[in-house]
């Protein structure tokens, strides 16, 4: 049986969330526990007890290892094939059960652990925190958090998996209002992206805010290829013009589930 750190073990490591262990079993201390998911697998990821009141679920870190490569090695979250018409899904890692990284490592590196196909869930949490952060500091050292509260995720299958499935992330399926969380959006000219955190679009230029995507962008002949799409169209960390700031091009977009 698998141990958790913060001193009640066994019966927590058989749970399927945080929300569960905090629930079932007053485990309030944030960290890493070890959850369990209905097929059995036995997975460790970090647990957010602290805001509103606790029990969110990390299930996945979006990472840019190289604004400069464009949907090459490392774009897990968009294509690792290159720009390609071919391949609208790009590496499909939305709508797949495919696991990748590690919690402790979720700053580091792109993270997706099977709670975020199998967790059954109301709303969404996101951090978006620098770089190779520790995770101790991840919650004083990061640069925006927010989450939902209206219990959406029920309505669209309970989990991102599931409403990605219903609204697939690939090509061809104003700008923008602070204090939203917009999932599957695509630009003028069709090419989509997963999420627009923290934002609502109001034009068609999403390229330059969202995150995540298919395997082919037409425009700039495949300058908008990656997990961070167009981030740096003028120039990179600029936050001038299309280009956004160095500190948030340089930080992880961590999802967690409630």
């Amino acid at each position: 049986m698998g141990e958790n750190p913060h001193g009640k073990i066994d019966k927590a490591t058989y749970s399927q969330s945080c929300k569960d262990i905090r629930d079932k079993h007053g485990i309030t201390a944030d960290g890493l526990y070890y959850l369990t998911s209905s097929a059995g697998v036995t997975y460790q990821t970090f647990c957010d007890m602290t805001t509103d009141s606790g029990g969110w679920t990390l299930v996945a870190s979006v990472h840019e290892n190289n604004m400069f490569g464009k949907c090459t090695v490392g774009d897990r979250w968009s294509s690792q094939q290159g720009d390609s018409s071919h391949v609208p899904e790009g590496d499909g890692a939305w709508t797949n059960k495919v696991t990748f990284g590690s919690a402790e490592a979720a700053t580091d590196d792109d993270f997706k652990n099977p709670g975020y196909y199998d967790i059954t869930a109301e709303d969404v949490s996101v951090w978006h925190v620098p770089n190779k952060s520790p995770m101790n500091l991840w919650s004083t050292a990061s640069l925006l958090r927010y989450h939902t509260a209206r219990k959406f995720l029920p309505l669209n299958g309970g989990n991102l998996y599931n409403l990605f499935k219903r609204y697939p992330v690939r090509y061809g399926a104003a700008e923008f209002q602070p204090g939203f969380i917009t999932f599957q959006v695509f630009n003028t000219e069709q090419a989509v992206m997963a999420i627009c955190s923290g934002v609502k679009p109001t034009g068609c230029n999403t390229e330059h805010f969202c995150v995540g995507g298919g395997g082919h962008f037409p425009e700039g002949n495949g300058k908008q290829c990656g997990d961070f799409t167009s981030f740096d169209w003028d120039g990179y960390g600029t936050h001038n013009r299309w280009s956004a700031s160095k500190e948030m091009t340089e930080a992880a977009m961590l999802i967690f589930y409630r």
